[in-house]
């Protein structure tokens, strides 16, 4: 803009000075004309050429400051890139710390609602398994080979009024502590568990299953075989079906193998010690098979057997149809249950919350389905005779019928 605005000056300054030159011009005498306008001609040349030489100057400064401008632009731009690089990079690193905190800790579990209509106490479980009841777990990362764990079951009456547990009976808001805590670890492949834990043998718990104090080690020892060690100190002695069950130790191994993608077994061997022989027995041995029939049929089967005089068999078979799956709303699954647990026939199976109490046999008809993600709900009916021994003295081959249904969300 400045330079158009000069050359517009300069244009009307030289038409000025020729209109000038020719008013002089017409006030002289002709003979003077031809040497005046030479000379205006000249002095309009000299002009020119300084006026083109400013011209030049300016333009060379416009491109100087152009420059300048276009410098000032690429710094300021290198300095923004330089400030988001810098920015990014501290919003980067706070990431990674804030997702290696949270790799580190892993936190899950269920909530349940559960209603029984049962028989009473001594035949079934009266009014004891109606309840609200939450699994509260956490897995926390050591360094990359060993995970420190926790449970903590919460349930009204569950801790300090059991009968295993000294404690105030009114003080039942107690209920939550947290209950059992263990190590896991798999240094050069060999997996490591050590502390108070659930601890189950076989497939389906029938050897045993319950919370003990104790340690494993196995081994893949060839590929599909698996030789797993353990000794265990029962805890709650006087709820397992193993008499004086927190007063011995139990060690053995166990074998798993998996021959075909369709068919499994478990076989393990224990022992104890029996004291006075109050435990009846001081030595297990344990058959477990699982066989995937179709895609949608699973059998399994446990027998268990001690060398305790008499009653010293107990064993279970189960048909799974189809399954339900967590992830998968509208799934479901059927399943039929035969168990027969003679009084000395295990050290302590897994009585699934008194619904397969120990010297008792009987049937389980059971369905699950899953109406929303993460929430399974489960029903069941079973027909059961109680107490069959002869050192039964009480309700002798007492008939139980047990209802159960319950939903569960796990988190």
């Amino acid at each position: 803009m400045k330079i158009r605005t000069l050359s517009l000056a300069v244009a009307i300054g030289c038409s000025g000075s020729l209109l000038g030159s020719f008013a002089a011009s017409a006030a002289t005498p002709p003979s003077d004309d031809a040497a005046k306008l030479k000379s205006q001609i000249e002095k309009m040349s000299q002009m020119q050429q300084s006026y083109e030489a400013e011209l030049a100057k300016m333009k060379q400064l416009r491109e100087q400051y152009q420059k300048k401008l276009d410098d000032l632009d690429k710094s300021k731009e290198q300095s923004q890139a330089v400030v988001d690089q810098t920015s990014r990079q501290a919003n980067n690193r706070q990431y990674e710390t804030l997702k290696h905190a949270l790799d580190r800790i892993d936190i899950y579990g269920f909530f349940r609602a559960k209603y029984d209509d049962d028989d009473r106490s001594g035949i079934g479980s009266g009014s004891n398994n109606k309840h609200f009841y939450m699994d509260l777990e956490a897995k926390m990362r050591v360094n990359k080979d060993w995970y420190a764990h926790f449970q903590s079951e919460t349930r009204k009456g569950y801790t300090v009024n059991q009968s295993w547990r000294k404690g105030d009976a009114g003080s039942s808001d107690q209920d939550g502590t947290v209950q059992r805590i263990w190590v896991e670890g798999t240094p050069y492949n060999i997996n490591i568990a050590l502390g108070t834990k659930w601890w189950g043998l076989g497939f389906q718990n029938v050897p045993f299953g319950h919370a003990a104090d104790g340690v494993s080690v196995d081994y893949d020892v060839v590929q599909n075989w698996n030789v797993k060690g353990f000794w265990l100190r029962p805890r709650q002695g006087d709820l397992i079906s193993m008499p004086n069950g927190s007063k011995t130790n139990i060690r053995g191994i166990n074998v798993t193998t998996t021959w075909t993608d369709y068919f499994k077994s478990s076989v393990t061997y224990a022992n104890n010690g029996n004291h006075d022989n109050e435990q009846k027995m001081n030595n297990l041995a344990a058959l477990d098979l699982q066989f995937q029939v179709t895609k949608d049929i699973l059998l399994r089967s446990a027998m268990v057997r001690t060398n305790a005089d008499e009653d010293n068999i107990s064993q279970e078979y189960r048909i799974d149809y189809k399954g339900y799956d967590l992830k998968d709303v509208g799934s479901w699954g059927l399943y039929t249950r035969y168990f027969d647990f003679e009084r000395y026939g295990d050290y302590s199976h897994d009585d699934e919350w008194g619904s397969l109490p120990g010297d008792t046999k009987g049937w389980i008809w059971g369905a699950t389905f899953v109406p929303f993600k993460n929430v399974v709900w489960e029903t069941f009916f079973s027909i059961q005779r109680r107490n069959r021994s002869a050192d039964a003295t009480i309700d002798h081959d007492a008939l139980r019928h047990l209802f159960r249904t319950q939903i569960d969300y796990h988190f």
